[in-house]
C-alpha cells in the first residue's frame, strides 16, 4: 500500500459571506492563500486570492480585499472554507478522471472540494462550450458534471442595434438571411476601430476566431458586406464589443475585460449563443435570425464577459446567476440607448427584438423587457426569469441619472461582487458605489429603485 499523508487546517467556516472592516495597513493573511488577480476600479484597488490546501486550490472559496483609494480604509470579503482532513495523495490517475468526461478532455487538475475531498478538475469540450467534471480522487466516482458556459436562450443579430428598431418595423422576417429581408436603411456605416492591421477582424478589445478560411480578410480593412453574406456578423460583433470596450474606458474605467475579446460566429448552428469563462470566449449560433445580427444580443454576451473580468467565477448560484443575465439584458439597453429610439412602436426596454421576431408573435417582439413589474416575491429560481427583477431595478436607475451616470454606478459596484453574491448584497454593493461616487442623496435614489423591487 503506497504511503499517504493527511494535512489538517483551519479555515473560516461556511458558504456564507463575511465582511469585515480593517486598516489598509492591515497584512493579508497570505497563508492557505493565493494570489489571483488584482483589479483597479475608480474608487478602491481590488485583490483577489484562492484559497489552498496543501497547494491544491480549494472550490468555491475565495478571499477578497477592497481598499478605498481616498480613506486607504480595507474591506474584506472572507469566503473561505472549512476544510478539516483530506488525504492529499490521490488513487485515481489523471488519465482515468479525464476518461470520466463526456467531451474532449483538456485537462485534470487536482482541487479540493469541502465536504467531499480530494478531487480532478476534469475540463471538457462538448461540443456546446466548456464542461467541469469533478471526479473523486480516491473512488474515480463522478461527483459532478456541469457547464461552464453562460447562456442566452434566442439570440440576435446586428445592425445599430438592429433593423427592427432601427427601421420602427415590428413586420420583418429573417427570410432565410436575405438581403431582400431588411431595407438598405437598416445598414450603418460605422468605423471598425482599433483593428491590429492584419486584414482580419483582430483588434485591442475583439478577435473574431476559426478557421481562416472562413474568417472576414481585407487587407485594406474593408468590411462592407451584407446580411446574405455570412461574414456580416463577424463584422456586427466586432464593432459591438469594441465599442462597448471603448464606452466603458470613456467612463474612466482602464481594467474591465480591457483585452482582445474572443468571439465566433461559426460552428453553432442553434438558436442559442453563449459565454464560456473557461475558454473567456463568446459563440454566437445561427438558428432563426443569425445572433450575431442582433447587437444587442451581442452586448447581452459581453456583460457576461464583463462581470467575469470583474469577479473570477462570477454567477455560481441562482441569485448571481440572474443578476448576470439581467445585467446583461440591461447591457445592451445601456449600448443600445445611444442609437435606439424609445417609442411605443419599439421600447427601449425591449431586448433583442429583431432576434426575438423568430420565434414570438406578439409585438412588440422582445426576448426580455427590462421594464417589468416583477419583484424579488416572484421569482422562480430561473436565472433568465429572475434577472428580469434585477433589469429592472437597473432600468429604474438608468431613467434616473441617464446612460453615463448610471453604467458608472452599476459597472463600479460590480467590483466588489462575489462569485456568489445574491440580490441582496449585490444591491447594497450598488448603494455604496452610489454613494461614494456621487454621495447621499444618490444613493438614496439607488436604494429606492431597489426597494421597489422588494430587495433589501
Amino acid at each position: 500500500m503506497r504511503a499517504r499523508r493527511l494535512v489538517a487546517v483551519a479555515c473560516t467556516a461556511g458558504v456564507a459571506l463575511s465582511l469585515l472592516t480593517i486598516t489598509a495597513q492591515a497584512a493579508a493573511p497570505k497563508e492557505g492563500l493565493r494570489l489571483l488577480t488584482v483589479r483597479d476600479s475608480l474608487t478602491a484597488t481590488h485583490t483577489w486570492y484562492e484559497q489552498t490546501y496543501d497547494g491544491k486550490p480549494v472550490l468555491g472559496a475565495y478571499y477578497v480585499e477592497h481598499v478605498d483609494k481616498v480613506t486607504g480604509e480595507k474591506t474584506v470579503d472572507d469566503g473561505r472554507l472549512t476544510v478539516g482532513s483530506v488525504d492529499v495523495t490521490p488513487a485515481v490517475s489523471a488519465e482515468d478522471a479525464r476518461s470520466k468526461s463526456a467531451g474532449t478532455p483538456e485537462g485534470a487538475s487536482l482541487k479540493v472540494l469541502p465536504g467531499t475531498g480530494l478531487v480532478y478538475e476534469v475540463i471538457s469540450d462538448s461540443g456546446k462550450g466548456s464542461e467541469r467534471t469533478l471526479v473523486h480522487a480516491e473512488s474515480g466516482a463522478v461527483v459532478r458534471t456541469e457547464s461552464l458556459v453562460k447562456h442566452a436562450d434566442g439570440t440576435g443579430k446586428v445592425f445599430s442595434p438592429n433593423p427592427v428598431s432601427s427601421q420602427q418595423n415590428q413586420n420583418l422576417k429573417d427570410g432565410d438571411d436575405a438581403d431582400s429581408a431588411v431595407p438598405a436603411a437598416a445598414y450603418r456605416s460605422v468605423t471598425l476601430s482599433n483593428l491590429d492591421g492584419s486584414g482580419y477582424l483582430r483588434g485591442s478589445y475583439a478577435q473574431l476566431t476559426g478557421a481562416k478560411s472562413k474568417l472576414a480578410y481585407n487587407s485594406d480593412n474593408k468590411f462592407e458586406y451584407t446580411r446574405a453574406n455570412d461574414l456580416f456578423e463577424q463584422v456586427n460583433v466586432y464593432w459591438g464589443v469594441t465599442e462597448a470596450q471603448r464606452y466603458i474606458q470613456s467612463l474612466g474605467f482602464k481594467n474591465i475585460n480591457n483585452e482582445a475579446q474572443k468571439i465566433t460566429t461559426l460552428g453553432l448552428k442553434e438558436d442559442n449563443s453563449f459565454y464560456d469563462p473557461n475558454k473567456d470566449q463568446i459563440t454566437f449560433g445561427t438558428g432563426g435570425v443569425d445572433d450575431a445580427e442582433d447587437v444587442e444580443v451581442v452586448w447581452h454576451e459581453l456583460g457576461h464577459a464583463i462581470q467575469d473580468a470583474q469577479v473570477p467565477g462570477f454567477g455560481s448560484t441562482v441569485e448571481s446567476g440572474s443578476i448576470g443575465e439581467g445585467f446583461g439584458d440591461w447591457w445592451a439597453l445601456i449600448m443600445s440607448s445611444a442609437d435606439a429610439q424609445d417609442t411605443a412602436t419599439t421600447p427601449l426596454a425591449c431586448i433583442m427584438d429583431w432576434d426575438a421576431t423568430a420565434y414570438t408573435t406578439e409585438t412588440p417582439h422582445c426576448l426580455r423587457r427590462t421594464d417589468t413589474d416583477l419583484k424579488y416575491a416572484d421569482r422562480k429560481g430561473q436565472v433568465h426569469f429572475d434577472g428580469q427583477i434585477w433589469s429592472r431595478a437597473l432600468w429604474d436607475i438608468y431613467q434616473k441619472f441617464g446612460r453615463d451616470k448610471s453604467a458608472t454606478i452599476v459597472l463600479e459596484a460590480q467590483f466588489s461582487y462575489s462569485p456568489s453574491t445574491d440580490f441582496k448584497a449585490a444591491a447594497a454593493a450598488t448603494v455604496a458605489a452610489a454613494k461614494k461616487l456621487y454621495g447621499d442623496t444618490d444613493a438614496a435614489s439607488v436604494q429606492a429603485a431597489f426597494t421597489a423591487r422588494g430587495i433589501g
